[in-house]
C-alpha cells in the first residue's frame, strides 16, 4: 500500500545527517550532551512496501542512536497481496526504503538491500539476494563486539536463505520476529482472524527453516502481541501529522490504507497497530543498567517446531526462546512522537 516513491524523491530533507548522528537532540536550544556510544547493531528487515506500520519503524530506529543500523533489508510481500501485488515487492521495498531516509535527511542510502522477490520453494533451498549476502557479512564481522539483533516486521526468507547459505550465522544474532500465531496456552487468536497469520504467509518455508531447522534464538512478537500496538486517531494527528513533512508523510501513507479500507465497505476504527514498533522499543529502548527489554513482558519456552499450518508443537529439549506478552507502549509511542518532534524542529530551522 505504501506508495511508490518517485526518483528522485518529491521532498528531500533540507538539512543532511547520517545514522548515530542526532543534530536535533538539544536543550533550550543547546546542543545535548552526547549520547553514550551504541549498545546494539541492528539490522532492520521489513516489506516497506505494504503495511505503512514499517515505516514508523524504519524512521524511530533511525532516529535511535542507542543501537547502530549497518543494513536496511527490503523484503518481498506474498504476490499478489493487497497491500502491493506485483511480483518485485522486495525490490520496491528497497526503493521505499532509500526515500524515507532522503525525506528525513539521512544520507545512508548505501545501507539499503533488496531482498528476494520470491520466496523459498522447500525448506532446503535458498534464494540467494543481495540481502542474504549483505546478512551473511554483517553476521560474521569480526572487526566489533556488539551485539547483532535482527528485527524482521515481516517475511523470512532472506534471513533463512543466509542460514542455509551459512549456519554459522546462528551463533552471531538474535532474531525480533514480528510475526506468527498466538500461542495457545498464552493467547487466543482475534475474531475472525487469518489461520495463518499475516507475516508468517509470506513465506511459511523459510519461517519452518527459522525455527525448525536453525539454532537461531529467538525473541518472538506474536499476533496477540503486536495487535496491542494502537494509536488513535487523534495522535496521529496531534502527534505525527502535526510534526512537519517527515510526520505528515507518514500520516498520509496511513490515511491512505484508511481511506482504501473504506472505499470497499469496511469501516475502520478510532486506531490504526503501528506493529512493527516493538522492534525498536526492544532493540533500542533497554534498560541502561542489567540491559534487557524490561519494561516488557515475556515467558521464556523451548523453542517449538514450526509446523506449515502455522500451529507449533513442542519440542521440550529444544533451545530456549522468548514470546511476548505485553510491550510497553507508553515508552514505545512517546519516544517517537518526541523524536519526530525534534527532528521537525531542527530540519525546519534550516
Amino acid at each position: 500500500m505504501t506508495r511508490i516513491p518517485r526518483t528522485p524523491s518529491p521532498a528531500p530533507a533540507p538539512r543532511r545527517w547520517r545514522p548515530g548522528e542526532t543534530p536535533w537532540a538539544t536543550i533550550d536550544g543547546v546542543a545535548a550532551p552526547a549520547a553514550a556510544p551504541p549498545s546494539a547493531r541492528v539490522i532492520v528487515d521489513n516489506d516497506f512496501a505494504g503495511d505503512p506500520d514499517d515505516l514508523y519503524q524504519l524512521v524511530h530506529h533511525l532516529l535511535s542512536p542507542a543501537v547502530t543500523i549497518p543494513l536496511v533489508v527490503g523484503s518481498r510481500l506474498r504476490e499478489g497481496d493487497g497491500f502491493y501485488p506485483g511480483a518485485d515487492s522486495a525490490t520496491q521495498a528497497a526503493a521505499i526504503a532509500r526515500d524515507v531516509m532522503d525525506r528525513m535527511g539521512c544520507d545512508a542510502a548505501e545501507i539499503v538491500v533488496a531482498g528476494s522477490n520470491t520466496p523459498l520453494p522447500d525448506r532446503g533451498t535458498p534464494q540467494p539476494s543481495s540481502a542474504a549476502a549483505a546478512i551473511i557479512d554483517e553476521a560474521l564481522r569480526e572487526d566489533t563486539g556488539l551485539p547483532l539483533f535482527y528485527a524482521a516486521g515481516g517475511g523470512l526468507t532472506d534471513l533463512a536463505t543466509a542460514l542455509l547459505l551459512e549456519p554459522r550465522i546462528a551463533e552471531r544474532m538474535t532474531l525480533l520476529w514480528i510475526g506468527g500465531n498466538e500461542h495457545p496456552e498464552l493467547a487466543a487468536p482475534p475474531p475472525g482472524g487469518m489461520p495463518i497469520e499475516y507475516n508468517l504467509l509470506i513465506d511459511v518455508n523459510a519461517a519452518q527453516v527459522v525455527f525448525t531447522d536453525s539454532a537461531l534464538p529467538i525473541w518472538q512478537i506474536p499476533r496477540d502481541v503486536y495487535r496491542q500496538c494502537l494509536v488513535s486517531s487523534a495522535e496521529l494527528r496531534r502527534r505525527v501529522a502535526a510534526t512537519g513533512p517527515v510526520g505528515r508523510y507518514l500520516h498520509e501513507e496511513t490515511r491512505a490504507v484508511v481511506e482504501t479500507v473504506a472505499a470497499h465497505g469496511h469501516a475502520m476504527p478510532e486506531t490504526y497497530a503501528l506493529g512493527d514498533s516493538p522492534l525498536v522499543l526492544l532493540t533500542a529502548l533497554r534498560s541502561a543498567f542489567e540491559p534487557d527489554s524490561a519494561s516488557s513482558r515475556h515467558v521464556v519456552v523451548p523453542t517449538p517446531a514450526l509446523e506449515a499450518d502455522g500451529t507449533y508443537t513442542a519440542r521440550p529439549d529444544a533451545r530456549p526462546m522468548r514470546i511476548y506478552t505485553q510491550v510497553d507502549t507508553r515508552l514505545m509511542f512517546e519516544d517517537l512522537f518526541t523524536k519526530l518532534a525534534e527532528l521537525d524542529a531542527w530540519l525546519a530551522s534550516a
